[in-house]
């Protein structure tokens, strides 16, 4: 081996390096000297003959300066190469990456060649992708089978067919010339400004689209009229990356094919506009009564308008498949997007744009459509239960109300055919007997019911309205807004019988525990002050009379709707401990009002179903099953996931339950729910009234059937609650009149020929804790009370009927309330209401104080109940108006 490239001093006598040294040493004759041992300046490691060697620490510092010896970056020399002599050229290849020629961290920069050539063949393979694409895609030769007329049909529960309704019977296509210009120019303003320069593809909407899906966000929007006509009428309207891709290449080729005028007619005719209404055709009939082609630039805008969104931009409101879709809203809405369509309309560069004069006239007044109109089939409480069972599927599902609308479902419910007549013969017979539409106060009387199976959920039967025929669409079963009052008061015995009050440390509350039942009572918080009013002064909560009833069992308080009892306990029990019992039992949070005093006393306002859903968990012995209207949904011959029967779940102990439905049994027996009597079996219940009399409950079960049953009057155009002083000829109506007697009616026709289980035994819950005050040592209390309890005043408070007085129009004015001065029926000796309003049921309204901060204002209240007169005093609440 040359002497300018040895290796380093090895260690003496051992490895490799040292042999093949040796053998190197063999065959040149001699043998190479240690580093050093000659004094040369190679030795000490400056340039020697062809330019020497330094010392090297490894390898690696051996290889990076064999590198620099050859005079350029790369590979290290072949071996006997010295610093002038250039070695071999580094192996080709293919893609050069990392680069051979690079060193260190520049090795793993592409180099421009590389770079531009992946570009060129990803853009390539898009190309050729595309190609395929477009060559394997065809537009389909008919149109799919989601844009062909079909119907919904729908099922009792024992499979026999109720109705076949839908899109069937409101669909009818119209040529462009029958289509008015203003039309067109709509939607073009609205949804595509460029429709007659593109190709008929928004390829940066499908990719936003395409993300959107990839993230789980919203797939709408961003489409052209072309892609979304293609969408309408070849595809199926499912979100999927095929289905944009087929809508891609399809709208490409249709745009070839079709001239801009067949899309836009084709367009039109398929988009929906809800209502059941797909085309313009129908839509212009279903919004305005006549034909597209008489339809004013105006009216056309509103129709625009709707194509963003039915649900939300029909002024009649959808808030049965949306609670924030109220008519108001979306009259609002609706109001807002034609403004805005009609002026795109006017700074339209299309030829046909509305000239300044057109405008002028377009924008002068909002034409208003008419009102819903029931569709074939859609008739009496058929319409109500196709609307239940809509909403249901619509919410179980991914299923779009356009898609739904499209028709070819089958849906099989839960509901009872024999009971749903049932029910509505109760009603039918009830307010034939009482009311008379003649009369004034008789007018505008509403009423809902649900009836749902406990251990189940499954709802049998529901009562929402005099029929979509009588221009009644919204359903009182399933509606909310309408306070259920005392009928929420079981949710508050039973947090305190689970829960216990802040006295008792966790353990439960027997119901014989006594609470102060007077009238005009101050309410405590939890450290012995007292609730204040804004000014500083202490709170007094009514009773709907001035009777001296004392310290009274939570057992009697619940049998005569004493108020003062409840309100106090669900202070000590803690109001989310109370909201919490009545959320697991079946209750929507959302239907909750503001926990505060007055939340004991029924201000929330769930609907019929879900109060006879939470009432059916009594029944139950605690569980709790959500209630469900359908079974089954097929499409195409395929049955649909999401339509399991709800899971039951133990929503309270057994022992709560029981003690409820015991309470519940003596309201019947001896309290408030006597009319219950007639059905002449084991039932329990309760009765609520509400604020000024807006509203009557009787909320009602045996172990097969829990049943709400709701009345109440609504002004038919801006449905606020009126008041039932003077309603059926009564001075007010109370939860154990009317609506007692029409639960009775249908619980007697539905559970004929059924036996009677009664109800498990209560066993004993909880400790005796009486409320603040009480007297002590308490006595001993029997097992059961009766109402022999209380004192005996002749007559007795259950039976006397009140005193009714005008309400005046609640004034508003803030959270707290106002000062003013009203009068407030159902007062008694105590705190007028906000304005001088009735109390909820025994209580306040909804806009009481919460339990540490207080307001209201002053009020005189002239009342009493069903348990005497009294006259109001001042403060918040106004008296309650009975149980």
């Amino acid at each position: 081996m040359s002497e300018h490239r040895r290796k380093p001093p090895q260690p003496q006598g051992g490895g490799r390096a040292a042999a093949r040294r040796g053998q190197s040493g063999s065959s040149s004759g001699r043998r190479a000297a240690p580093r050093g041992a000659t004094g040369s300046p190679a030795d000490s490691g400056s340039h020697g003959v062809e330019g020497g060697d330094r010392p090297y620490g490894s390898r690696a510092e051996a290889r990076r300066a064999a590198q620099r010896g050859s005079g350029r970056r790369g590979r290290p020399d072949g071996p006997g190469r010295g610093r002038g002599r250039p070695g071999p050229p580094p192996e080709k290849r293919f893609i050069d990456y990392p680069r051979a020629e690079g060193y260190g961290w520049r090795r793993w920069i592409p180099s421009w060649r590389l770079v531009s050539g992946l570009c060129i063949g990803f853009v390539g393979s898009l190309v050729a992708v595309a190609g395929v694409g477009y060559a394997m895609v065809s537009v389909p030769s008919e149109a799919h089978a989601a844009a062909v007329s079909e119907n919904n049909v729908y099922y009792w529960a024992d499979k026999t067919q109720m109705v076949a309704t839908g899109s069937g019977q409101n669909r009818q296509n119209v040529t462009i010339d029958q289509i008015p210009k203003a039309m067109g120019l709509a939607v073009i303003s609205a949804e595509n400004k460029s429709f007659y320069k593109d190709s008929g593809v928004d390829p940066m909407g499908i990719v936003r689209a395409l993300g959107n899906m990839a993230t789980g966000g919203d797939t709408q929007g961003g489409s052209t009229i072309t892609q979304q006509f293609v969408k309408n009428t070849y595809l199926s309207q499912d979100q999927t990356v095929s289905r944009k891709f087929k809508e891609m290449f399809i709208s490409i080729k249709v745009g070839t094919k079709l001239s801009k005028d067949d899309i836009l007619q084709g367009y039109l005719n398929t988009s929906y506009y809800g209502r059941g209404a797909y085309g313009i055709q129908a839509a212009a009939q279903t919004y305005y009564g006549k034909d597209a082609v008489k339809l004013t630039p105006s009216e056309c805008a509103v129709l625009a308008a709707l194509l963003k969104g039915p649900t939300y931009y029909d002024p009649a409101g959808n808030d049965n498949l949306d609670s924030t879709a109220t008519a108001a809203a979306n009259h609002k809405r609706s109001e807002v997007r034609w403004s805005w369509i009609l002026e795109q309309m006017h700074k339209s560069d299309l030829k046909d744009h509305l000239t300044d004069a057109e405008y002028q006239e377009a924008i002068k007044k909002y034409p208003e459509p008419q009102g819903r109109k029931a569709i074939k089939g859609m008739t009496g409480q058929v319409s109500y239960l196709v609307d239940a069972a809509k909403r249901y599927v619509l919410k179980h599902s991914d299923i779009t109300e356009a898609q739904f609308d499209q028709g070819g479902y089958q849906v099989y419910t839960t509901f009872e055919k024999d009971k749903v007549d049932a029910m509505a013969a109760a009603v039918k017979k009830v307010e034939k007997a009482n009311i008379d539409p003649k009369r004034e106060l008789d007018k505008h009387v509403q009423f809902g019911a649900a009836s749902v199976k406990p251990n189940d959920g499954a709802i049998v039967a529901l009562y929402g309205g005099v029929g979509f025929e009588n221009g009644h669409f919204t359903n009182n079963a399933d509606t909310s807004g309408i306070p259920v009052g005392s009928t929420w008061k079981p949710f508050v015995l039973a947090a305190a019988m689970q829960y216990g009050t802040y006295k008792t440390d966790g353990v439960g509350v027997s119901p014989l525990s006594k609470y102060n039942g007077n009238d005009h009572l101050k309410v405590m918080n939890n450290d012995g002050s007292f609730v204040l009013k804004k000014d500083n002064t202490p709170f007094f909560q009514n009773n709907e009379g001035p009777f001296p009833w004392g310290y009274i069992t939570l057992r009697k308080a619940m049998e005569q709707s004493i108020n003062t009892p409840f309100v106090q306990l669900g202070m000590d029990v803690g109001m989310r401990n109370v909201a919490d019992v009545a959320e697991k039992s079946g209750l929507l949070k959302d239907s909750f009002a503001d926990l505060n005093a007055s939340f004991a006393l029924g201000t929330s306002t769930p609907s019929a179903i879900r109060m006879a859903d939470a009432y059916a968990t009594f029944a139950a012995s605690g569980k709790q099953a959500d209630p469900y209207s359908v079974t089954v949904v097929k499409h195409n011959g395929s049955e649909l996931p999401g339509f399991e029967k709800p899971r039951l779940k133990q929503a309270m102990p057994e022992i709560v339950a029981h003690n409820v439905t015991d309470v519940l049994e003596n309201v019947i027996e001896n309290g408030t729910g006597k009319n219950a009597l007639a059905l002449g079996r084991k039932s329990a219940g309760k009765t609520g009234t509400t604020d000024k009399n807006k509203s009557a409950w009787f909320v009602g079960y045996t172990q097969q059937l829990s049943t709400a049953v709701t009345m109440f009057r609504e002004e038919p155009k801006t449905h606020s609650l009126l008041s039932m002083n003077g309603t059926a000829g009564k001075d007010s109506i109370h939860g154990g009149d009317i609506p007692t007697q029409v639960w009775t009616e249908y619980m007697k026709a539905a559970l004929q020929g059924k036996n009677d289980p009664g109800f498990p035994k209560a066993e004993k819950v909880g400790e005796i804790a009486d409320g603040a005050g009480a007297p002590s040592p308490t006595p001993t209390p029997t097992a059961t009370e009766t109402a022999e309890e209380s004192p005996s005043p002749s007559p007795t408070p259950s039976e006397t009927e009140p005193d009714p007085a005008p309400s005046p129009t609640r004034t508003r004015c803030g959270f707290f309330g106002c000062n003013g001065n009203g009068n407030g029926n159902g007062g008694g000796n105590g705190n007028g209401g906000q304005t001088g309003d009735g109390g909820v049921d025994g209580g306040t309204d909804q806009s009481s104080p919460s339990p540490t901060e207080s307001d209201g204002n002053n009020g005189n209240g002239n009342g009493g109940g069903n348990r005497g007169n009294g006259n109001g005093g001042n403060g918040l609440f106004a008296g309650p108006a009975g149980g």
